[in-house]
């Protein structure tokens, strides 16, 4: 079993973290002076930086120990937590798979850390032939599985994903941010077998908390501690917290939400399907469809002209737009438009 401590910067692993008032005192009651706070207002106090009670809703929710659970200001910031504490700069590696969520990339930059990339197959599936050669190499510690990937919307195969899990050297971080709409397990059960495995989910997709900036990371006990001793103290502010706990709090409105966003992906498609300028939808797990039509930038250009924004990825992936599932009546507009357009 990998030791998570030998996988970890020595600069980071040695690292005497910033210590805040909230850290010293736990507790919720009290006449308040250590954290040179404003004594009046509603909104006059620090966040708990460790967002404790909203953790142990997550734990109930998802049947994850709280110990075993990161916060972050949204995925991101997991991200890039992971290449600061795992990747040295200019020495270590990244493995992506293309295309995929850019800002792996961009971390990937902004941290000085080499990107090796290997391609996705025409059925948006990892090279498994192109990347098990990889897995040996001791500089590559971090690689990011998306799934269900974003663009192309689908899950990618489980039982390469465990190969690779199984066989890497260094962190394994699949990001399920879309997870909720695929119907499939999390891979959330397997970070007790698996001490290199970084689970990353989002409030912002299925709970639509985009505004509250919220990731959620399930890993081993030991990648949480390293990431709380790189974190900013407070890095979830608590108006963000208690959304999400009331979020947490009537889950069962969540799940509602995501049958209904199912339920109109499938409907989404098959008309769609109908249409003589759309030439191949792509089998979607996620809350968006990613749609190959004919002319990408006339219908992005003429959508958008009638207050209809969906996004342009045939720079990405050729031909192609990205369509999120909205409500009916949304829905319903960009149907008729697009309608329009094939006439």
């Amino acid at each position: 079993m990998l030791d998570i401590n030998l996988l970890v910067r020595d600069n980071v692993r040695n690292l005497i973290p910033y210590s805040s008032a909230r850290d010293e005192f736990r507790g919720r009651h009290g006449i308040f002076l250590d954290a040179n706070e404003n004594p009046y207002g509603k909104l006059n106090r620090y966040p708990d930086p460790y967002q404790q009670e909203l953790k142990l809703q997550i734990s109930r929710i998802k049947q994850m120990p709280a110990e075993n659970i990161f916060l972050g200001n949204g995925s991101d910031e997991i991200i890039d937590l992971a290449f600061r504490t795992f990747c040295r700069p200019g020495i270590d590696k990244v493995l992506t798979f293309p295309p995929t969520y850019g800002m792996y990339e961009v971390s990937a930059g902004i941290n000085d850390i080499p990107v090796i990339k290997v391609p996705l197959t025409d059925k948006f599936q990892i090279n498994m032939e192109k990347t098990v050669p990889l897995l040996d190499d001791p500089h590559l510690k971090l690689i990011f599985i998306c799934s269900p990937n974003n663009p192309t919307g689908n899950l990618l195969n489980s039982s390469d994903i465990k190969y690779i899990i199984e066989h890497s050297r260094g962190i394994v971080l699949i990001d399920e941010a879309y997870n909720d709409f695929s119907g499939k397990q999390s891979f959330n059960t397997m970070i007790a077998r698996y001490p290199n495995l970084i689970v990353m989910q989002t409030f912002s997709k299925a709970s639509g908390l985009a505004a509250a900036r919220i990731g959620m990371a399930f890993t081993d006990q030991k990648t949480v501690q390293y990431f709380n001793k790189l974190k900013p103290p407070y890095n979830i502010s608590s108006l963000n917290q208690k959304a999400a706990a009331g979020q947490m709090t009537h889950y069962e409105k969540t799940l509602d939400q995501v049958r209904k966003i199912i339920s109109e992906r499938d409907r989404l498609k098959t008309v769609l399907g109908s249409l003589k300028i759309v030439e191949e939808i792509y089998p979607s797990d996620a809350n968006f469809l990613l749609v190959r039509v004919k002319d990408p930038d006339y219908i992005y250009k003429s959508l958008a002209a009638s207050n209809i924004i969906v996004r342009n990825r045939s720079r990405v992936v050729p031909g192609c737009l990205r369509i999120t599932i909205g409500t009916k009546p949304e829905n319903n507009r960009l149907i008729a438009a697009l309608k329009r357009i094939s006439i």
